[in-house]
Formats: structure tokens, sequence, C-alpha cells
């Protein structure tokens, strides 16, 4: 049985697809958006966190860490990464719960117990379960199996994925899906590159190859003022969707700073402080100018 790494299972979501969800959050994305919502999601590997404004300073965590790893500082408690080899001792013995680790090893018949529990309302909701990320094609066994655990439990099963990914792969993945969830960022490969590390050609084939295997997919546009809510990208986006036809909708989903925080208890540097986020005003502008080509658009997940 293949085992995987997931930083959450979030019950009850209902913007990750149709009807009442479970998502699984997978560890690891290929892209280094600088936007990103879920910074936790881009290593591959568990990482530990410290809440500062929760450390009561007790330094039990210093006395009980086995590889002497912890020390006081100015900044709290800091950790010396590369003596420390993430055994929680620290999480587990913390009384404020200063310290977490994001990042856990699962197996299949893990995550499908915590699925299970919620069957009833998939049912009623006619929902099921999200694969999101991360970029769950990084974990291609793993998927997999989940995807055929679902599906013997015949539930409806959906992908939220980046598209950069192997083709053979991924066509191996929409034999087994019911439906994507497919991000289109930035339509100029320059610039695509400039904000998220990676070329655009693999994820443009790519969404043309589900669309020609007649997979279901729905297009997720992040809103990111300044990068690609201007007229051009737009109207690009739009060409591109209707050449290659058999996407569903296109859901705008507007960015939002929320996450900030999370880099700095990341240990990660905020890249784009200069981002704000979208107004209505400018949601409704995006949204109005893909529905006059004909394209079926809503805001939000």
């Amino acid at each position: 049985m293949a085992t995987g790494i997931v930083f959450d299972i979030k019950k009850y979501a209902i913007h990750d697809g149709p009807g009442i969800r479970t998502t699984v959050f997978f560890k690891g994305c290929p892209l280094a958006c600088r936007w990103c919502h879920n910074p936790e999601g881009m290593a591959a590997a568990t990482q530990r966190i410290y809440h500062k404004e929760r450390c009561i300073g007790c330094g039990e965590c210093i006395q009980i860490c086995p590889r002497k790893a912890l020390r006081r500082s100015a900044e709290g408690i800091i950790a010396d990464l590369p003596k420390c080899d993430l055994c929680r001792a620290c999480a587990d013995h913390c009384p404020s719960e200063a310290v977490e680790f994001i990042g856990q090893n699962v197996t299949v018949a893990e995550v499908v117990r915590q699925i299970e529990k919620d069957v009833a309302f998939y049912d009623q909701s006619k929902g099921g379960v999200t694969f999101s990320g991360g970029e769950p094609l990084m974990q291609p066994e793993f998927l997999l199996e989940m995807l055929d655990a679902c599906g013997e439990l015949d539930l409806h099963r959906t992908v939220d994925t980046t598209g950069y990914a192997d083709t053979a792969l991924l066509l191996k993945v929409a034999q087994k899906t019911d439906l994507f969830l497919y991000d289109l960022k930035l339509m100029d490969a320059e610039n695509h590159r400039k904000y998220t590390g990676v070329s655009n050609e693999q994820i443009l084939a790519n969404l043309m190859r589900l669309a020609q295997n007649d997979a279901r997919i729905q297009v997720r546009v992040p809103v990111i003022p300044g990068i690609n809510s201007d007229a051009e990208n737009i109207d690009k986006t739009a060409d591109f969707i209707h050449s290659i036809g058999g996407v569903e909708n296109i859901s705008l989903l507007p960015f939002h700073n929320s996450a900030r925080g999370k880099y700095g208890r990341l240990g990660m540097q905020w890249i784009s402080p200069h981002i704000q986020p979208p107004t209505a005003r400018l949601l409704q502008s995006v949204a109005a100018r893909l529905k006059e080509t004909g394209l079926k658009v809503t805001i939000g997940g």
C-alpha cells in the first residue's frame, strides 16, 4: 500500500468541487507562485512551525529535545534545523501548542478511514473527495491508489492540479477522476516563468490533452491585480479555452493576503508585499470580459 505526505485533511469543504467534500492536501508543489496562499504545501518534506505568540517560555521543549537542537533567543525558542530530525518531541510536550509540524506521512487506508466518516454528507449533497495541494500529481502512486480506493466506495473524485506534470501520468489519473479543477495563471510564457518559476508550455499542452480525452474540466483563474488581471491576459485565456473546447466553466479566485503570517512562521519571505486583493469592481470586470466571449464564469470556488 502506497504512503503519502499530506498537510491537511479538510472536512465539509464547499469550494473544492460539487457538494460537501473532504479535501486532502498533498505536500509538495513544482511551482513557486508569488501569491501562493498555501505556502505550507510548497515543500515536499515535513516542516516545523514555531508560533512565538503562543510560547510561554517554559523551556520544556529545550529540555526534552533529544538532539539538543533548541535554544532561547530574543526571537523566542530557535531551532537549529540541521540538528533537528523532526522527531516531534517538542510539539508533543509543549503545553501551549507553540510548535507544530506540517506534513504527516499517511497510508491510503488511514485517509480512507477519515473519508468514510463523511459518506452520509457526500450522499446528501452529491459531494465527494478532492485531492489538492501542493500538487497531488507529485505523489503519483499515492494519488492513484487513493483514487482507486475512493472509486471502490463509489465516491465522486476531483483532482485540483496545476497541470505541471508528465502527460502520461495525467491521462492515467484522468481515467480515475470525475472532475479536474485546473489552474490557469498566466498565458504569456515569460511572465508565467517570472511569477511561478516554471514554463506554462506543459500546463497548456496538458489541458488540451485532457479536453481531447473528454475529461470534465473546470478552469480556475486566480485574479492577481497587476500580474494577470489585464485585458490582454484575460482575452488570451478566453481564446485558449475556446480553442480546446470541453471546459465546463471558469472560476475566478480572488487573491487574498491572509497567508502572510504563514510565511513568517515557516521561515519564508513574503515576496509580494505590493500585491493587493482585487476590488469587487475588478472581479466583475474580468468576469464580464470572459462572459462576453460566451464562457460560463463564477467568482469564487
